[in-house]
């Protein structure tokens, strides 16, 4: 006995195994002989091993069998000892006091722990104990590829066959392969290149275009052409939220790409200016319909891990898609009639989103929520790999165990506990409108001509900031966190359009032109930073599954609302504030919507969904 407790000890979990038949016997066989030895010895040992009454008359022992005797008799009583068992039925074994403790700290529900009282004296063995099989209260193991994790016994209790995973199978901490997730986010992105594409399509040809189309001269319909598209963007986008919860997140991607195609189809073939409004409406419509299904699809198929990397890509496919249209819009002025070119292009990005998309997952928290469990877990195991579907699928159902499931209404986003997590989300993008970095892009070509710069190189250098600026924010964004990038962002715009105040006035000689330039290009690298990639990506995360959507259309809408307003304005107030003061008003809101940003928005950096969800319980509750 004590050989098998010392056997225990040295192992973590004491494992007995039962002996062979064949040493049974043997076991068997030795026990008897040794009772007989010791029967002639002394009847009260026999009585305490055997139970029976002395025999009358004992066989002769030898003198070594009396000398054992003797040893036995003099030897210390042995320790205490439990009883484990792998079943009532089975050979129990003893352990030492030791082994309790292991066993009371270590109980598996694979085993039954059963005690025997401690004796001190030779008594009459006692009768076997009954064994009760026994579950510590607190903790359950659970096994996953061969690693355990406590949890809870409450939420074992209402998920039993829960599996969670611990470690790897290599035996270090896994985390979701960005591999798996990569390609899905590269085809969702699609739609801010186009949105970027159409923004910078007519700038260069549209002088071309009035030509050809009769309108040349007409400062109205050369507005119209440009700026129609906000219009459609902002319907399209009041609807991207019941698209998205209705259709699903990849139906509504096909959906946005759809009026992009025959909008630039229309465009491209009009010979009218009421063609090219109507064509340019249409784009519009998908390019508000687009990007705020992309930031929900980003956010919810991206590891935690690379969220704000990915969230980073929809600001960097926007920079492309607008230098692009710069280069593709260059040969504009010696070729005849080459904008159709331009718009002919457009469709081709177009048509790769509602095709590809086919291939990419769905959803899985837009499945959960429609009830699709086992499409969900399919979609996690192809997004994050079967390693993390179990435990993905708990945090979801723990997040969603309390939710009723109805849709919410935009009316309910006014009021009660989603309003104060809404309102940071619609501050946050009026704040980035009313800093002025719209009008900087729409009329930099207008400030730099101003200054003596050539339109074409002010272009290509604010695109080169912008594009600088954003690839330097993917790689901060989940090291700094989002927070941090947001508040310095708005800070250093503040500065820079501090400068352009400055250099506004035309008494300090050459130093003006340095420091308009100077201010226009700091002022799109800072936005770049932070400003630019993070309301996007910061939303989705902060907002709960129920409302996410629908919010997110929401204060993608008040984007656009402001977009056109301070569009329409700008020149106008220009003209009747001047320079100065109105360069010093943008700066004020910067300056704002840092204090806004330092004081009300949470750091989501590393989080999963889940857990931003239930952090934010304070903010909505």
């Amino acid at each position: 006995a004590r050989g098998i407790a010392q056997k225990c000890l040295s192992s973590s979990v004491c494992e007995p195994t039962l002996p062979s038949p064949r040493e049974h016997s043997r076991q068997k066989k030795a026990k008897v002989a040794s009772s007989c030895s010791r029967a002639g010895t002394s009847h009260h040992h026999q009585n305490q091993l055997t139970g029976s009454p002395p025999p009358t008359s004992a066989p002769a022992i030898s003198a070594a069998g009396r000398q054992a005797a003797l040893d036995r008799q003099v030897a210390p009583p042995p320790p205490p000892s439990v009883s484990v068992l792998r079943h009532p039925t089975h050979h129990q074994h003893l352990a030492s006091p030791q082994l309790i403790n292991q066993l009371g700290s270590k109980q598996s529900n694979r085993g039954l722990l059963c005690s025997l009282p401690a004796s001190s004296s030779p008594d009459p063995a006692p009768p076997p104990p009954r064994c009760t099989a026994r579950r510590t209260p607190a903790m359950r193991w659970k096994l996953n590829n061969s690693a355990y994790k406590r949890v809870p016994s409450r939420e074992a209790a209402m998920d039993y066959d829960l599996e969670t995973p611990v470690k790897a199978n290599d035996g270090g901490d896994s985390a979701p392969s960005w591999r798996r997730s990569l390609p899905h986010v590269c085809v969702a992105t699609l739609t801010s290149f186009l949105f970027g594409y159409h923004s910078g399509v007519v700038n260069e040809p549209l002088e071309s275009i009035s030509t050809d189309l009769g309108f040349s001269g007409n400062t109205l319909a050369e507005g119209l052409v440009v700026s129609i598209c906000l219009g459609g963007a902002f319907i399209g986008c009041l609807f991207s939220g019941s698209v998205a919860d209705g259709i699903g997140r990849r139906r509504g991607f096909q959906l946005s790409a759809l009026p992009m195609i025959l909008g630039a189809a229309v465009s491209a073939l009009t010979n009218s200016m009421e063609g090219m409004l109507f064509g340019r409406f249409l784009v519009g419509t998908g390019m508000g319909l687009g990007p705020p299904i992309a930031s929900l699809y980003i956010t919810e198929v991206s590891p935690p891990a690379v969220r704000g990397t990915y969230g980073s890509f929809v600001q960097i496919a926007t920079c492309l898609g607008i230098i692009v249209s710069l280069l593709i819009g260059t040969p504009v002025k010696d070729i005849d009639r080459w904008w159709r070119v331009c718009f002919w292009v457009a469709a081709i990005p177009a048509t790769l989103l509602a095709l590809l998309m086919e291939f990419c997952a769905e959803s899985p928290q837009w499945l959960y929520k429609c009830g699709r469990t086992s499409e969900a877990e399919m979609q996690f195991e192809k997004l994050l790999g079967p390693l993390h579907v179990k435990s993905a699928m708990a945090e979801l159902s723990r997040t969603e165990r309390g939710d009723d499931g109805e849709s919410v209404k935009y009316s309910e986003l006014f009021h009660g506990r989603h309003f104060n997590v809404v309102f940071i989300g619609t501050t946050l993008f009026a704040l980035q409108q009313l800093s002025g970095i719209n009008s900087v892009f729409y009329f930099s070509s207008t400030v730099f001509r101003s200054v003596g710069v050539p339109s074409n190189l002010a272009n290509i250098c604010m695109g080169v900031s912008n594009l600088s600026g954003s690839i330097v924010a993917m790689l901060l964004m989940d090291k700094l966190g989002r927070k941090v990038l947001l508040s310095g962002s708005f800070l250093a715009m503040a500065f820079s359009m501090g400068l352009q105040a400055i250099g506004a006035n035309r008494h300090i000689g050459s130093a003006s032109v340095y420091l308009s330039v100077g201010g226009i290009l700091m002022f799109v690298l800072s936005f770049s930073l932070g400003a630019g990639p993070v309301p996007g990506l910061l939303l989705p995360e902060i907002f709960p599954n129920k409302i996410r959507a629908k919010a997110v259309a929401l204060c993608m809408s008040v984007h656009w609302f402001f977009n056109f307003f301070v569009s329409l304005l700008f020149l106008r107030l220009l003209e009747q504030l001047g320079p100065q003061l109105l360069y010093t008003i943008f700066s004020s809101f910067c300056v704002i919507a840092a204090i806004f940003v330092r004081r009300n928005v949470v750091e989501t950096k590393g989080k999963t969904l889940q857990e931003i969800e239930e952090f934010d319980t304070t903010l909505i509750g």
